[in-house]
């Protein structure tokens, strides 16, 4: 039964193999049904809790171990070099933690390999994670972690001023404005260095105003100039009008995460992983998390994660199929919460009493993930992100006009998406 099982694996990852893209006469993978020692490449670990998950797998699995490389934090960064990498046909990565949005490009580029979906308990995942890892009807990686945006408060001035978290953007601009003048506070912070983190911060603003930026086939812009306007230019009046501090204009996950749990913030959009740190911080028991404001109500998330995915150069894709099978089981998951800090995507997980009494945001967390809206899904995602990131620092830095951002940004995302597919 042992033998037929891996039979039947290796089968189902070379058929696979010859998938999208790839030259015709290149054969990916030839290690196909490989078993040995693996490398696992992901962004880097913050929170020091990966290498204790590995050493679990590494003592039960001494011929297949696995070795981490950490690429940097920034999304960005990590992308370029998994992709200069995997563009060399380069078998020195077996497993490779992918951001969400990277499913599509990776995939039509031939560089990962489909999975089959009866493999994955993919039923008892969060539906909206499991979508990340789909392309054009196929599972091409299986989940890890999921993310969604969230507003982080301090409770203890919003309590002394008997006022409830925003909900909207008026209210968080009211009280950014108000209370960080009279409490000697930065107002209010998200991602706004010209970066992926960038194009997020914009995705939300323009869902949370109930627009969209591209249909659903990829092929279509679909801003509508007034939505878009609406949602730039909560941003941009956020630092003319100085709610939003100049120094926010540099920041990144990690910066605006200092910011916050080192006092200067009111108010910050942050992921999850966030949270942890902030509880052994000067404001321990100060603050609270809920969902992020929108124009007229909550707003919506940018559903972030990670997906890891087998390389389809990797000579050990048998090895690497157990692992991620291993990796992605609930009782690491678990983990990836307790010692990690990130959200999990295993639905049950964020109803556990026991869990949510430790991690008090695991409901407003479910909520933000079942609501959250996904960043264009689309083979040429990058190209996408650079344009949007690169028109909305013009208008934050540059002061450039909000109408004629709009206008060409729309312009530019028609060229990008008619020549990159």
């Amino acid at each position: 039964m042992f033998r037929r099982g891996c039979l039947l694996l290796a089968t189902l990852l070379l058929a696979g193999c010859s998938g999208f893209g790839g030259d015709p006469g290149e054969e990916p993978g030839s290690g196909t049904g490989g078993t040995g020692p693996i490398t696992l490449v992901i962004g880097r670990d913050t929170t020091a809790y990966l290498r204790p998950l590995l050493d679990r797998w590494n003592q039960t699995h001494p011929a297949e171990r696995v070795t981490l490389l950490e690429l940097p934090e920034a999304a960005d960064e990590q992308r370029a070099q998994m992709v200069a990498n995997l563009q060399a046909h380069s078998d020195r990565y077996d497993v490779l933690g992918l951001d969400v949005v990277w499913t599509a490009e990776f995939a039509d580029a031939g560089w990962i390999v489909p999975l089959d979906r009866n493999l994955f308990p993919l039923n008892k995942l969060l539906p909206p994670v499991v979508d990340t890892a789909v392309y054009r009807d196929r599972l091409w990686a299986v989940p890890f972690t999921s993310n969604a945006g969230l507003l982080y408060y301090r409770s203890d001035i919003l309590k002394k001023e008997h006022l409830k978290p925003p909900t909207t953007w008026a209210e968080l601009r009211d009280q950014a404005l108000r209370l960080g003048k009279k409490y000697d506070i930065g107002g209010y912070a998200g991602q706004f260095l010209p970066y992926e983190g960038l194009t997020v911060n914009f995705a939300e603003a323009v869902h949370s105003a109930g627009g969209t930026i591209l249909g659903p086939d990829a092929r279509t812009v679909t801003m509508n100039p007034d939505t878009t306007r609406t949602a730039l230019g909560f941003l941009v009046g956020g630092i003319k009008e100085g709610w939003i501090p100049q120094e926010a204009l540099a920041y990144k996950e990690e910066e605006s995460r200092l910011a916050f749990q080192e006092g200067e913030l009111l108010f910050a959009r942050n992921w999850p992983h966030a949270y942890g740190p902030a509880t052994h911080s000067a404001v321990a028991g100060k603050f609270q998390v809920t969902r992020l404001p929108g124009l007229n109500g909550p707003g919506s998330s940018t559903l972030g994660g990670q997906n890891l995915a087998i390389s389809a150069y990797s000579k050990r894709q048998k090895s690497a199929l157990d692992f991620i099978r291993y990796f992605t089981g609930p009782d690491n998951e678990r983990l990836v919460l307790t010692e990690g800090s990130f959200p999990p995507v295993w639905a049950d997980l964020y109803d556990d009493p026991e869990l949510i009494k430790r991690f008090p945001y695991l409901p407003a967390l479910k909520e933000a993930i079942l609501s959250a809206r996904p960043r264009p899904v689309t083979a040429n995602y990058n190209q996408v992100s650079l344009v949007i990131s690169s028109a909305v620092s013009s208008a934050l830095n540059l002061g450039k006009p909000v109408d004629e951002t709009v206008t060409e940004l729309k312009q530019q995302l028609g060229e990008v998406i008619q020549t990159g597919g």
